[in-house]
């Protein structure tokens, strides 16, 4: 897959080099001459192209024709959504994903714009530190559907509600799935009759009532939320 990632700053390189260790073919479009330094010292040249993100000469000499996805992670919002409608609007780029900078201007960052995921940071971390909060030992693994759902895992504690108790019988909402169980060592698929054990780290997929029903499931005697 080819992503034009359009802005160097460091959530731009971070993806670049996430999604190069992954053998995806990338493209950073950067102009700034400070960080274009920084860019050549953490990324292979070819991957870099120097101009302006907002130029349409600088995008279809970066190959936007080409891309499956671009990534507009400028530090100003209004470059992120121009960069949104020109990619969709001039060079039909099937996948377009907009970093939100500011959380007032999220509200812009829609079909209007032709914006297919917006990612507000700062909308992100402040749910994220709410979830480890209230739920305690549970551990945010990867967030999901734009937030809705998480990946989560937690230990078995002693004396938790769930242990002996096979899956079917947890009273989990339809929303909350575990997808696996970490047993001494080794991963087990869970069916309806597996039963948790004490210190079983289990994983799961759920939207928040699920993590919170899991929470209480697995929370030692005595321990409130």
């Amino acid at each position: 897959m080819f992503v034009i990632i359009a802005g160097g700053g460091r959530t731009g390189a971070q993806l670049a080099a996430v999604l190069l260790s992954e053998n995806y073919q990338v493209r950073v479009i950067e102009h700034r001459l400070e960080l274009l330094a920084r860019l050549h010292r953490e990324l292979p040249t070819e991957v870099i192209y120097e101009g302006s993100p907002i130029d349409p000469q600088v995008l279809e000499g970066a190959g936007i024709r080409n891309t499956q996805v671009l990534a507009a992670t400028t530090d100003t919002d209004a470059n992120n959504l121009v960069l949104c409608y020109m990619a969709r609007e001039m060079f039909n780029v099937p996948r377009i994903i907009a970093r939100v900078n500011n959380p007032r201007n999220a509200w812009l960052f829609n079909e209007n714009f032709y914006v297919d995921v917006a990612l507000n940071s700062a909308n992100v971390l402040a749910h994220l530190i709410q979830e480890e909060m209230s739920l305690g030992d549970m551990m945010t693994l990867l967030k999901l559907r734009r937030g809705r759902y998480s990946l989560v895992e937690e230990k078995i504690p002693p004396g938790a509600k769930a242990i002996g108790v096979a899956i079917k019988d947890l009273g989990l909402p339809d929303q909350c799935v575990i997808a696996g169980i970490i047993r001494h060592g080794k991963v087990i698929l869970p069916r309806g009759d597996t039963a948790l054990e004490l210190e079983d780290e289990v994983l799961a997929v759920t939207n928040q009532d699920g993590a919170r029903c899991l929470a209480e499931l697995f929370a030692p005697p005595g321990k409130k939320d």
